[in-house]
């Protein structure tokens, strides 16, 4: 048999995912490993797509997404940020925002241009580079500054083989934000070196000290990004797979051209109900936000309490606490935490090496869970993890 791509094979499975097979084979577990909202789907949103159903209305929609969707898109970005994009040319709803992350890397790049990815940063984010044949360049952020990123460590990796900065913020899996002389200094240095941003918001309506900053509003910017938002996580419509991209007609095009050829649209049944969360689902947003807010303070204040030294995140819904004081690596923490002590979590460096030292923990649950965890993890501090630093 001849050999299958070296290029797939090189790039490892998510660490994510490893963590998440382990907690579906155990009932005992406090799972703060996958973000999830733990809300349901709001009713009205699932009700439109029942109804859809019972209608038959289950075809196929245009490849760009359904025109009434993408009208909607560009009503709720100019109402809410002041920026106005074409429906019919600037807009494509896409298979969450992993598609259009990974249609943007293929319609920008060609064989060996480089993408600046700041780290810590979602697992998926380096392989989208690589499977589009650029090259990604890990730019690490530090713990002191709150893993956001700066237009300084950006611009020291900076070559002339670099297309574009990859941009995420909030960010998963630290929950930094970037305020907006961090945007515009970066957007800067975007102008100066006739870059292209791709810019991953998907949570910032999960911002909660400060107004989100979109960074395509900012001057010069539009036409140098292609912003990405969807509904999977402010709207708890994961599974719905439902998303959008915004950006310059050209890369608009030439992403829709490889959507067609691919997925060819996204699910007709998830892009009606889009259209009614954009529509109606704004107070239950602004109410799970709410609730994620207080989760956020009561988990980051018992992180610090027992020990773990976390700072308090700006958005999403991520605590990214430090476990250097107990002289395990990562991996070696979240393994015993959950083989131990039942509660599950996602080591550090599964998002780069810079995240080495630390434990991703979603408090995408309830309080009474994290109360709980929180209760198990100060156990397994006690018991094993700072008795092995002695030793």
């Amino acid at each position: 048999m001849k050999e299958i791509s070296q290029v797939i094979l090189d790039v490892p499975p998510s660490g994510i995912r490893r963590f998440f097979d382990i907690v579906s084979t155990r009932k005992d577990i406090i799972s703060l490993g996958v973000g999830e909202p733990d809300f349901p789907t709001p009713w009205h949103i699932r009700e439109s797509a029942i109804d859809l159903i019972n209608k038959g209305r289950t075809t196929y929609s245009d490849n760009r997404g359904m025109p009434s969707l993408r009208d909607a898109i560009s009503e709720f970005i100019r109402e809410r940020h002041g920026l106005s994009y074409d429906p019919k040319t600037e807009i494509m709803v896409t298979v969450g925002v992993s598609e259009g992350l990974d249609l943007a890397m293929r319609a920008i790049l060609n064989p060996g241009d480089e993408v600046i990815v700041p780290e810590p940063c979602y697992v998926s984010y380096k392989p989208c580079v690589t499977f589009a044949g650029g090259v990604p360049v890990a730019v690490g952020s530090t713990p002191e500054r709150g893993f956001r990123i700066t237009a300084r460590e950006i611009a020291a990796k900076i070559t002339p083989r670099t297309k574009a900065i990859l941009l995420s913020y909030p960010t998963n899996p630290t929950g930094a934000t970037l305020d907006r002389d961090d945007c515009e200094e970066i957007a800067a240095l975007v102008e100066r070196e006739d870059l292209y941003v791709l810019s991953d918001e998907i949570y910032d309506r999960l911002s909660y000290d400060a107004l989100h900053v979109v960074f395509s509003t900012l001057p010069g910017m539009k036409d140098r990004t292609i912003y990405l938002n969807g509904f999977s996580k402010a709207y708890a419509m994961t599974g719905w797979r439902i998303a959008y991209a915004a950006g310059p007609p050209a890369i608009m095009g030439s992403m829709v051209k490889i959507h067609q050829y691919t997925a060819l649209c996204a699910p007709v049944i998830g892009q009606h109900a889009a259209l009614e969360a954009i529509k109606n689902g704004q107070p239950q947003v602004e109410a799970m936000a709410a609730d994620y807010n207080r989760r956020r303070r009561l988990f980051v204040s018992g992180l610090n309490e027992i020990g773990l030294d976390c700072a308090l995140p700006g958005g999403a819904f991520y605590a990214f606490p430090s476990i250097r004081c107990t002289g395990l690596t990562s991996e070696e923490f979240a393994e015993r935490l959950l083989h131990e002590y039942g509660v599950a979590t996602v080591p550090g460096n599964a998002f780069g090496e810079c995240g080495e030292g630390f434990i991703r923990c979603s408090y995408a649950t309830s309080l009474a869970k994290l109360r709980e965890a929180l209760h198990r993890m100060e156990r397994f501090l006690s018991t094993h993890a700072r008795r092995d630093v002695a030793a």
